[in-house]
């Protein structure tokens, strides 16, 4: 954010109380006056999204749930600044309560760790019981990435104003996972900060038709077909993605080249993704995670392989299968657009990130990062126990630019692991998108 952009959200935080009892007044008639047309406004949305599409030339791209939504709105010349977005967002919102963050800390790693001991007790470490421990490793790895969210959490400085107690709980449990902390925190930060850039974006960063990489993705879906390059998308990025991503930056874009979250000078792009001190921090997570992994080689040589294997390997291997779903399905689908240079903004990528119906089981034990994405990606210093306002408030105030696609995820997974195959540049001028293609059409 400018030091403009600070100033202007400081001071609108800073308002007198007369200032602000009149602002909720004029809300208050805003939400009355807007109530009665919700309906008609809606139908007109719909009706100018779907003229504006049709008279950019682009009605013969494939549809999601969002219905050609995030075609439209990153040309307009009007799009807010991210200061005006942050200062219709209730500044309740913004406030950090480190007891209820602990709380969400410990439930999570109770239930993990109880999981566990349930398991141990009751499941025979034997062959023929396979398929329940696959099961017990989807359950846990399940509940465990409520434990990743809450570390990803201080990651962004979302769980406390005691950056000790942050990142002594970031750091514990990310290292527990084997994720170095520190290196993510900084990665992760550089995906926040270039969301759905085309050239410069961290972390899943489409290939573009013209380009090595995707034409050779695009004559791999045509010579397995639909189904088979579906099922060869889903297996690398869901299984083997997150460790890839780690070790060599896959996905990460062409920016920044090879890159390794344990070796910081590892990097053959042009941007450095661990400049100056960084390269001290990811020392300090090296220390973490291969502290971690002493222990549970301890753990085998104690106890032989086969404990490991059942009772941590295989939840986190599926801990690892739900980061990756998370980061791939709220920033891809086929109708969603990557924005170049000229044409990004931090709020137009923000915006171009989608919310999806996970569903209270899933919302409950991965603290809703899903589902609240967007508000995320405005302000990620905002806690998960205050994202569900967050979204609301973006959800009145800016309904032309919020995102939320009602697929289920199961379908949307399988469309964007078939459709999303790289982006190639439609259209000339400012009318021009890079939009996905699979190579059928």
């Amino acid at each position: 954010m400018t030091t403009a952009n600070v100033s202007r959200v400081a001071a609108t935080r800073a308002m007198t109380t007369s200032t602000t009892s009149t602002r909720r007044v004029m809300a208050s008639k805003y939400i009355a006056r807007t109530a009665t047309t919700t309906t008609t406004d809606a139908r007109g949305r719909a009706h100018r999204r779907a003229g504006a599409i049709a008279l950019g030339g682009f009605e013969d791209l494939p549809r999601s749930g969002l219905e050609g939504q995030a075609l439209t709105f990153p040309h307009k010349k009007d799009f807010p600044s991210r200061a005006a977005v942050l200062s219709n967002i209730p500044d309740e919102c913004f406030k950090k309560d480190t007891a209820k963050s602990l709380m969400y800390a410990a439930v999570s790693t109770a239930m993990t760790v109880g999981c566990g001991l349930i398991a141990a007790a009751t499941l025979p470490l034997q062959a023929a019981w396979w398929p329940a421990w696959l099961a017990y490793a989807a359950v846990n790895g399940t509940i465990a990435t409520g434990c990743w969210v809450i570390a990803h959490e201080c990651g962004h400085n979302a769980f406390s104003d005691n950056r000790f107690i942050q990142d002594a709980v970031g750091y514990a449990l990310h290292s527990a996972l084997l994720v170095p902390y520190f290196s993510w925190q900084r990665s992760h930060a550089v995906h926040h900060s270039r969301t759905n850039h085309l050239t410069e974006g961290e972390t899943h960063v489409p290939y573009v038709k013209g380009e090595l990489k995707g034409d050779l993705n695009l004559k791999a879906k045509k010579n397995l077909g639909e189904g088979p390059f579906a099922i060869l998308q889903l297996v690398t990025h869901l299984v083997f993605g997150w460790p890839a991503y780690l070790l060599t930056g896959a996905t990460g874009g062409s920016a920044r080249g090879v890159t390794n979250h344990f070796l910081p000078n590892i990097n053959t792009g042009a941007l450095e993704l661990f400049p100056g001190s960084w390269k001290k921090k990811v020392y300090y997570s090296d220390i973490g995670v291969f502290a971690f992994v002493g222990v549970l080689a301890a753990w085998v040589a104690q106890c032989g392989w086969a404990p490991f294997v059942a009772l941590y390997l295989g939840p986190y291997l599926f801990v690892n299968f739900w980061l990756v779903l998370y980061t791939w399905l709220q920033h891809t689908d086929v109708d969603v657009q990557h924005l170049a240079a000229d044409e990004w903004s931090y709020i137009k990528g923000a915006f171009l990130t989608i919310d999806r119906p996970y569903g209270p089981v899933f919302d409950f034990l991965h603290h809703r990062i899903g589902s609240t994405h967007v508000a995320h990606h405005v302000e990620c210093a905002i806690p998960h126990y205050k994202a569900v306002e967050a979204t609301e408030a973006l959800k009145t105030k800016y309904p032309e630019y919020y995102l939320y696609d009602p697929t289920p995820i199961w379908a949307a997974m399988m469309r964007v692991a078939s459709k999303c195959v790289a982006v190639e540049k439609r259209g000339e001028g400012k009318g021009a998108m890079w939009t996905f293609t699979d190579g059928t059409a």
